[in-house]
């Protein structure tokens, strides 16, 4: 390629840039690039910075647990791998304050705890929290406001931990990596590492947990868990980020796919926009290619120049794209400050290569096809109007693209169901949809012959080429549909959400109540106004067996269900079934239980990781003696609505003569917060854990996703007039030839103008039955093969969708054709000649 076929592109490039010939291509190429690159950049900081959140629950990057102390090699190997460490041993333990006494779960930490997150202490009972930077010195402890309801204490006494008497200096409120072990959670005492040995507590034989927490760059993480799995026994365990699941961290996916959805809808249109505008760029030179072969060009030379040119517009259309989805996912951050981590990662460099990618696949993808066409020009065609038709490889290359956007989409919603559904939803109905515009369009037609000569006109414009006007339709179509479905998803979707968590949420959970207590308990949460549960009991238990099969044999460390048989189950048992619960396969129980089995329903995540089907049979040991059980159904569980919920349940019956504590969750309203210490004292064994601070995030969570939807949809609406505008515009120049042949017959412009308005008006409405049928299909398949969620038609989208669709395209079509009656009839004829 030499410098004069540069130098000729780049010069017709400034030439057609400056006559406005450029502006919808470049246009429709930023906001594809935009879109996918603010996209990007917000997912890939909003996934590292889950991965920073989720290490704060943790309270470090890497947790190695046992119920020994832990090889001093581990601790050896961690420092000359430079990871920062903290050594925690965790007991129970009695309290004793100067009446009464509880059971308490003592934790002993050294310095530096925590590596993630913070510690928030209050300096009295329910009192105004404050982040603490350090650890209770030597000779104090920090407790929880419900053990010092339980013992009558209040900062300044003296709490009795083993042989050692230490001063209560303040109440603990929060500690970050608290999660775990949910069911046998006690008040919890915070004390310093250096006061275990005085305390005496610590003997052979205890029953203590110890903790080795890591923190440190993620490669040396990552090799430091490659070197330790191998070598870890049955007792101790590893736990990283990437094993957390933690509800904020489940929603703040939620919101990433959602504007994900929208951002696919986003690009389809941008390229959709950059197809038309690349096939009008195509039809206006052809003229030009055949102009440079009479002058000796080569095809190949004659593609070189045009193909310089489009990369030209890629480059700088692709730089603009990515410099604004810079600042655009800064809107993003912003919308959804309150939600991600204070210390959220600064942005990367893959998402400016899904940008590009994007750039240049919806470049090349689209536009190449039509330009391809330019090298296949006759020079003869300056003297004839021939038209070379579209090779075979133009629909090789549309396909290629088509492949991947897909990839794209799947980038853009991280779930390959929800991508696929998209696609061959799409797919389908564009392919259904276009047959059915060509049979509406006839039909239209017929039955508007005998109407006013305005109407003949209008629908005469799109019968004369009816497979050009269906595309036309699909077209628009599309625009409307892109709408529609991400209308329904920032509705119906969010609308779902919120309906998980209604106003009476439950915001506490109240474990360890004896069953003599339970009538005392209830009418108590009674006095006090609080919505609450069913009460459940619960037992602990561990699964042995399946099948008669040793469990460990058939599940391996790499498996989900490891967790699951590495530590005991809280089991239950009831009559009934959780109202939020969904019997997959199997039954519930008969009229008429067995007297000489037990029965068991088993959550279908855990069945699935352990391989359980119905009819199998577990085996657990539960306070020392063995029960085996016949699994009879598989129930899918709903975990997000804060009400207890099991992975097994037994019939009634079977755990009878087992010892059991009872379980619930109940809702109280924040201004009666003040009761629970009355209930605490009232009901010293129970332990209460409060949730109203996740329940907030998550509803500010749901608030402000819809937010960022909206932001999003800013841009769909963007590309879908882009899409509009570069349709008009492809189909501009033979308007403004017949318009003036029938000026030229004595059309009035009048005339013209209601033509025009009518013939978009029908293409509108036509358009919006096409949108409302593919997006029902859309959201039918989203809904039920990848959201889990119920479907039901949108009878009103079916009376509005169309009438928008007439409105807005009649608008925008007599808006964009209005040169059509302007120009004179003379320039135009001439011009065209």
């Amino acid at each position: 390629m030499n410098n004069g076929t540069w130098s000729l592109a780049t010069r017709l490039l400034a030439r057609e840039w400056r006559a406005g010939e450029l502006r919808v291509l470049v246009m429709a190429l930023i906001i594809a690039v935009l879109v996918s690159t603010a996209i990007s950049f917000f997912t890939d900081r909003l996934q590292r910075g889950m991965v920073s959140r989720a290490a704060e629950f943790l309270g470090a990057d890497m947790v190695i647990s046992s119920r020994a102390p832990l090889p001093e090699a581990f601790l050896q190997r961690a420092m000359e791998d430079g990871l920062s460490h903290v050594d925690v041993v965790e007991f129970n333990s009695m309290m004793s304050g100067d009446v009464e006494i509880q059971l308490s779960s003592v934790k002993a930490v050294g310095p530096g705890y925590p590596l993630k997150g913070q510690v928030r202490v209050a300096d009295q009972m329910f009192g105004t929290e404050r982040v603490v930077n350090a650890i209770p010195p030597p000779g104090e402890v920090w407790i929880e406001p419900r053990l010092a309801a339980q013992l009558a204490l209040e900062t300044g006494d003296t709490l009795d931990v083993g042989m050692a008497s230490m001063s209560v200096s303040a109440m603990l409120t929060y500690e970050p990596d608290r999660a775990g072990d949910f069911y046998s959670l006690t008040p919890r005492v915070l004390m310093n590492l250096a006061d275990l040995e005085e305390t005496a507590v610590v003997q052979p034989g205890s029953r203590v947990r110890y903790r080795l927490l890591l923190s440190g760059a993620e490669g040396a993480l990552q090799g430091y868990a490659n070197w330790l799995r191998p070598q870890l026994e049955d007792n101790q365990q590893l736990t990283t980020v990437a094993d957390d699941n933690q509800q904020i961290g489940s929603a703040l996916d939620r919101a990433a796919q959602f504007l994900g959805l929208a951002s696919i809808a986003a690009v389809v249109l941008a390229g959709v926009a950059v197809a038309l505008s690349a096939s009008r760029f195509a039809t206006r030179h052809f003229d030009t290619s055949a102009l440079l072969r009479c002058l000796g060009a080569s095809r190949r030379r004659v593609m070189s120049i045009f193909l310089i040119q489009l990369a030209c517009l890629g480059l700088v259309a692709t730089v603009i794209g990515l410099a604004l989805g810079w600042v655009m996912q800064w809107g993003l951050v912003l919308l959804l400050r309150d939600l991600l981590p204070p210390d959220l990662p600064g942005v990367g460099l893959k998402p400016l290569l899904v940008g590009g990618a994007t750039g240049l696949i919806a470049l090349a993808g689209f536009a190449l096809p039509p330009l391809i066409r330019l090298g296949k020009v006759a020079p003869l065609r300056v003297l004839r109007r021939d038209l070379a038709p579209l090779p075979s490889s133009g629909w090789l290359i549309y396909g290629l693209a088509l492949g991947g956007l897909s990839l794209l989409m799947w980038q853009f919603t991280g779930n390959l169901r929800i991508t696929l559904a998209v696609v061959f939803g799409g797919a389908i109905a564009a392919l259904l949809l276009g047959l059915v515009a060509w049979a509406l369009l006839r039909l239209s037609g017929n039955r508007l012959r005998n109407a006013g000569l305005a109407w003949r006109l209008g629908s005469g414009q799109l019968l004369k080429q009816p497979i050009a006007a269906a595309g036309q339709i699909l077209a628009f179509g599309l625009i409307l549909m892109s709408m529609v479905v991400v209308l329904i998803l920032r509705t119906e979707l969010l609308d779902t959400w919120q309906q998980q968590l209604p106003e009476d949420t439950p915001n506490h959970f109240a474990l360890n109540i004896m069953p003599a207590e339970q009538a005392e308990f209830t009418a108590a949460l009674e006095r006090i106004g609080a919505v609450s549960a069913p009460l459940y009991p619960v037992t602990p238990g561990r699964l042995t067996e399946i099948n008669s099969r040793p469990v460990r044999e058939l599940v391996t460390k790499e498996s989900q269900g490891e967790r699951a048989v590495s530590r005991d189950l809280s089991l239950t048992w009831s009559a009934t079934m959780a109202t939020d619960n969904t019997l997959l396969a199997g039954e519930w129980w008969p009229d008429t239980l067995p007297d000489d089995e037990s029965l068991i329903s088993i959550e279908s995540g855990l069945a699935d990781s352990l391989g359980v089907e119905v009819g199998d049979v577990l085996s657990f040991v539960i306070a020392g003696q063995v029960l085996d059980a016949r699994v009879l159904n598989i129930r899918e569980v709903n975990w997000d609505n804060f009400t207890p919920n099991f992975y097994i349940i037994f019939s009634p019956g079977s755990l009878e003569n087992m010892p059991a504590t009872l379980l619930t969750s109940f809702s109280l309203p924040t201004e009666k917060r003040a009761e629970l210490r009355d209930l605490a004292r009232a009901f010293p064994a129970m332990t209460l854990l409060e949730v109203e601070a996740l329940l907030k995030q998550i509803r500010d969570i749901l608030a402000q996703v819809t937010l960022a939807v909206e932001y999003v949809m800013v841009f769909v609406l963007l590309a879908g007039f882009t899409v509009l505008f570069a349709a008009l515009q492809s189909t501009l120049d033979n308007r403004l030839y017949e318009g003036a042949l029938l000026r030229t017959l004595g059309a009035r412009k009048a005339l013209l103008r209601q033509a025009n308005r009518l013939e978009f008006a029908l293409l509108g409405s036509l358009a919006g039955i096409m949108a409302i049928v593919a997006a029902e299909l859309i959201t039918w398949l989203l809904y039920r093969f990848a959201l889990n969620l119920d479907w039901s038609p949108h009878y009103l989208l079916w009376v509005l969708v169309p009438v928008t669709g007439a409105v807005l395209i009649g608008v925008a079509g007599a808006l964009g054709t209005r040169a059509v009656v302007r120009e004179s009839p003379m320039r135009l004829i001439n011009r065209g000649s």
